[in-house]
């Protein structure tokens, strides 16, 4: 009898769902394996006083669950991409990215129906520098507060009147049963998403050629496609929870993608942002060159006065 696959997993009720619906696919896939799922509480789930860039980032969320894969208590690890750093750790590979669920950020709000529609000196809470950017950008009236904890958390908080409203993405909310609450989903245009926001990943060790296996049935190769734009985007803009970046693809007809991608000052004042398309299998030229023509177009400056020098 084979050994059980185990799925590693942070422990919050998103992150867990995630898991679980991973897990579901695999037994379908696989009905005479036993897949397990191993909780684990990661250094970004217990820091919830300071903003994430202040204490190391995302990679926070998944080195645990790395370290499980390492000491083979583990065979695959479940993450939001867009919790996934650009380069991945020596020693572990990407090995599918599944079907991507509602891109979008949500405008969530016990109040008001939509971002237009708060009144001046309205609190709004998010955790992204990105959308803190963009929402000074073009509702300079609001007062932008940080927002941290896990997604109940945060919804607490609004709840208990600490926000008149917050910024989530809309993916988590659907996914555990709460699209009820969104008010809006928010269009790229206005506000355009983080890449890998929406889709799941599925990391492994790398050479292993089961495990591999297993995450193949796993992968959509339009969702992939997108991805691996957004992340070359970011990428080499040396993109970090340090930085306002958004960058999101759009799979075409016959397998074309559209990308849209800006850098920001954090209060917005200034942004540079461009697009471009291409073929799928160009991916990650297209997103790399977006970078690049941005670069040469200012995004270098407002990286420089942030403190990170592109890749």
């Amino acid at each position: 009898m084979s050994k059980p696959l185990v799925i590693a997993s942070r422990e919050s009720r998103l992150a867990m769902w995630q898991a679980e619906y991973v897990q579901c696919c695999l037994r379908a896939q696989n009905p005479d394996r036993d897949i397990q799922i191993l909780g684990m509480t990661t250094r970004g789930d217990q820091i919830l006083d300071r903003p994430l860039a202040a204490i190391g980032g995302k990679g926070l969320f998944i080195k645990e669950l790395e370290v499980a894969m390492a000491e083979g208590r583990a065979d695959l690890a479940v993450h939001s991409m867009k919790d996934v750093p650009m380069e991945m750790p020596d020693g572990f590979v990407l090995a599918a990215i599944s079907k991507r669920e509602d891109p979008r950020d949500a405008f969530v709000s016990p109040r008001y129906e939509s971002l237009a529609a708060l009144p001046a000196g309205a609190v709004v809470g998010t955790s992204s520098l990105r959308r803190e950017a963009q929402l000074r950008a073009k509702f300079p009236q609001l007062v932008i507060k940080p927002l941290r904890g896990n997604l109940d958390t945060r919804l607490r908080k609004l709840d208990e009147g600490e926000y008149d409203a917050i910024i989530l993405a809309a993916a988590g909310l659907v996914r555990l049963g709460l699209a009820e609450r969104i008010r809006a989903r928010i269009d790229p245009a206005d506000m355009l998403p983080a890449p890998g926001q929406g889709a799941l990943g599925i990391e492994i060790c790398a050479g292993q050629p089961a495990n591999q296996r297993i995450a193949d049935g796993l992968a959509d190769a339009e969702t992939a496609a997108c991805v691996r734009a957004e992340r070359a985007f970011s990428r080499r803009l040396g993109g970090s929870c340090h930085l306002p970046i958004a960058g999101f693809a759009m799979g075409e007809v016959n397998e074309q993608l559209w990308l849209r991608g800006l850098v920001a000052s954090v209060d917005g004042a200034q942004i540079v942002s461009g697009e471009c398309r291409g073929s799928w299998v160009d991916a990650e030229k297209l997103g790399t060159g977006l970078a690049e023509r941005l670069l040469t177009e200012g995004a270098d400056v407002l990286i420089a006065q942030l403190g990170q020098p592109p890749a």
